[in-house]
């Protein structure tokens, strides 16, 4: 039996808020590797490409097995959404990772996740995507929470205005890549197809960019593996395979408040793991980002009509 609409949305939502509590780590990840930014972010990628495609057989084989058994690959539309995904998200890796080498981990997060107004705007415009005042109240909690979480360490760290500029950009990235998941979901294309074949298609982007800045492409340490693979299976594969699985179930400009956890993750993550100080604003500011996700999950618009994804 399939599930209701609001169960769909809950379920959406609960693996949105995961997902987004375990990306919340890439910040330190990306502090802890011994690489570049760029070869990091290509690295992410390549060492989630094979446990994504162990993940896109199952779902695959699974969805033969049922009464209407869907294309192995994918064609048309959805082909081109996908790769269009790749290559936005390989944007959003390129100047997020470079951002995180120069800000903090709390600011790198925040900034490249202020993106839920574009995607709402966007949604609105392309999903026809409902927005109601109640999620107007809470996005405004959750920025408003978003802003005082960065906002003592963007005052007193003129020098990390570069790499707050950087993340800052990544939020047009990332909204496009966000967007496009969501667009690529409603094509009816499973979490695994779309992880795969978008990530499939950013592994290159990004190893180009790599070798264009000059980058070390191996670390030197076996050592040096460990944030990488962590990044990969852990924040790629499962972290933002769990956006991608929550895009098929919410709204897209829902997805986008809920993943505010992030910078509520990484910076206490920064404070336990590089001792970046957290003044009380930061933490009232955390509270409210929970706040407004917590609203905005109750009270969100609803999403255009559109195939239900399968997984």
């Amino acid at each position: 039996m399939a599930a209701r609409p609001d169960q769909a949305s809950l379920t959406g939502v609960m693996a949105l808020l995961t997902a987004a509590c375990v990306i919340g780590f890439a910040a330190p990840l990306v502090k802890l590797s011994e690489l570049g930014p760029q070869a990091i972010a290509f690295w992410r990628l390549a060492l989630a490409v094979p446990a994504l495609g162990l993940w896109l057989i199952f779902e695959e084989r699974r969805n033969r097995a049922r009464p209407a058994p869907i294309n192995p690959a994918p064609a048309g539309r959805q082909w081109r959404l996908l790769a269009l995904a790749g290559v936005f998200f390989a944007g959003d890796l390129a100047f997020w990772h470079a951002g995180i080498k120069i800000t903090t981990a709390a600011n790198a997060t925040l900034l490249a996740n202020l993106t839920p107004v574009i995607v709402a705007i966007a949604a609105w415009l392309l999903f026809k995507e409902r927005i109601s005042t109640r999620f107007v109240i809470a996005a405004i909690l959750a920025l408003g929470g978003a802003v005082l979480l960065s906002a003592a360490n963007v005052r007193f760290a003129p020098e990390r205005l570069t790499g707050d500029i950087l993340s800052a950009l990544t939020a047009l990235w990332y909204a496009a890549y966000i967007l496009t998941v969501r667009a690529a979901r409603m094509t009816g294309a499973g979490t695994a197809r779309v992880m795969f074949w978008s990530t499939l298609a950013a592994a290159p982007i990004s190893l180009a960019i790599t070798l264009i800045a000059g980058e070390r492409v191996f670390p030197q340490t076996l050592e040096g593996w460990a944030p990488l693979l962590a990044l990969g299976v852990i924040v790629h594969a499962l972290g933002q395979g769990g956006i991608a699985f929550g895009l098929g179930r919410t709204p897209a400009s829902i997805a986008s408040l809920v993943i505010l956890v992030q910078p509520v993750v990484a910076a206490a993550a920064g404070w336990i793991l590089f001792g970046e100080t957290l003044v009380m604003v930061q933490w009232f500011g955390a509270g409210l980002v929970l706040s407004g996700v917590y609203l905005a999950q109750r009270t969100g618009p609803r999403a255009g009509p559109g195939p239900r994804p399968r997984g």
